[in-house]
């Protein structure tokens, strides 16, 4: 079953003889529309915002053009946070969401005014100790058993996230003993999910905890984050989520809770970042080799390093060979990359038209958790990002990695005087 590509296959072609492959292309076109799909879902909420999860694809061309349509950053580590910064974001328009943190990145969170959101109850003291606690504090809770998980973030009571119901309500009396003033709460107990009603269920399970602790501790939650994990379909045939009635749905959570009782409703935050970009983005290959022994190898000159979700647990991503789009798929193979691990593949016993030397394929739906989770193994070098412009112009956002880049850490004189 074909798929469309998310950028036209003559365009591809075109870049594809300009710049060397692999490399990585993202639309901007596609993106921005995009935002303003999920804005208008959730537009009912007045204090809406999406904060664009900087994990998914840490590039700040990227965060720039989210940020122009309006979004703020999720980050979660020292790095995110100084690239929000370097693209001119501070304060409430960025959402540190860490765990197991050192204090530097705190510290760097506090500095630029994001809102700092807890892992565990035990960061109260450890942060108050080291630079005091900040006037808004949000906690991250973990529903346990309370909420199914998936596939990728697993069972929410054997992950490694937040906090439980009864440390939350504790951790909510011991802020405020503490002087803390003003509170958010967040959870996200699922990743590329699929069924829409789950975001809505998770609503309930924060306005839940957000009216008890009203009622126990006269606290108004300001926001609730109920995370990302908004999926994207990978396989052809599977659907998107309707975003516009997961906002009705969470709309009428929010009524439910707080507007027919009287309360102001908190501002509904989201921390999206796979249904941002991901789409939006294609690794574009070359075919390379080809073998034929207990099965048919199809060799290019991408490896697990460019894209390694397919290779960590199997996710499915579709591979559009350019030129034989309607070709049919008379051919069984695995399509693989060259390290020297056997789950370096991108594909496992696919059906695809033949392929030869030279051809071009295009992997779908890699413009989330690609680029940015490259590494370096084998000596392997990162592949260039490149940004299609709306107007059709083509930017390289980030170049391909060199040996010098590699070998820039090592110390050479050392190296040089070193005796064995």
């Amino acid at each position: 079953m074909s798929k469309p590509l998310a950028v036209d296959a003559q365009v591809i072609e075109k870049i594809a003889a300009k710049f060397s492959t692999p490399f990585h292309l993202y639309d901007e076109s596609g993106m921005v529309e995009n935002v303003k799909r999920l804005q208008q879902a959730f537009s009912w909420n007045k204090g809406f915002r999406e904060y664009y999860a900087v994990k998914a694809a840490p590039n700040p061309f990227l965060m720039r053009i989210l940020a122009d349509a309006g979004l703020a950053m999720d980050c979660s580590s020292l790095a995110e946070l100084e690239l929000s910064e370097m693209c001119g974001i501070r304060g409430m328009d960025i959402m540190f969401s860490s765990n197991n943190t050192p204090i530097a990145e705190y510290q760097k969170a506090i500095e630029l005014g994001a809102i700092v959101n807890l892992d565990d109850i035990t960061h109260i003291e450890f942060l108050e100790q080291e630079l005091g606690l900040p006037e808004l504090l949000s906690f991250r809770y973990n529903p346990g058993p309370a909420a199914g998980g998936n596939g990728i973030i697993g069972k929410p009571e054997e992950a490694k996230f937040g906090l439980t119901l009864e440390q939350m309500y504790s951790a909510y009396a011991l802020a405020q003993k503490k002087g803390v003033k003003r509170f958010g709460i967040h959870t996200m107990p699922c990743s590329n999910e699929l069924n829409g009603e789950y975001f809505v269920t998770t609503a309930k399970l924060l306005s839940n905890i957000a009216t008890e602790l009203r009622s126990r501790l006269g606290i108004e939650m300001e926001f609730m984050n109920i995370g990302g994990g908004f999926g994207i379909p990978y396989r052809p045939g599977e659907k998107s989520l309707d975003l516009a009635s997961i906002g009705q749905g969470i709309k009428g959570v929010s009524e439910e809770h707080f507007t027919k009782k009287g309360i102001a409703q908190p501002a509904l935050f989201l921390e999206c970042g796979r249904i941002i970009t991901g789409p939006y983005g294609l690794l574009v290959t070359r075919a390379t080799h080809s073998k034929d022994t207990y099965r048919k190898y199809v060799g290019v000159d991408a490896s697990m390093h460019n894209l390694m979700r397919p290779g960590m647990y199997g996710a499915y991503h579709h591979i559009t060979v350019l030129g034989k789009e309607d070709a049919p798929a008379t051919e069984t193979y695995d399509v693989v990359g060259s390290l020297c691990e056997n789950n370096d593949k991108f594909a496992v016993q696919r059906e695809l038209p033949k392929i030869e030397r030279g051809d071009l394929l295009v992997i779908h739906d890699a413009g989330a958790h690609g680029h940015a989770m490259g590494f370096n193994y084998n000596g392997k070098l990162r592949s260039a990002e490149l940004l299609l412009r709306k107007d059709g112009s083509v930017v390289q956002i980030r170049r391909a990695e060199t040996l010098d880049d590699l070998f820039a850490t090592l110390d050479r004189n050392a190296l040089r005087n070193f005796q064995t």
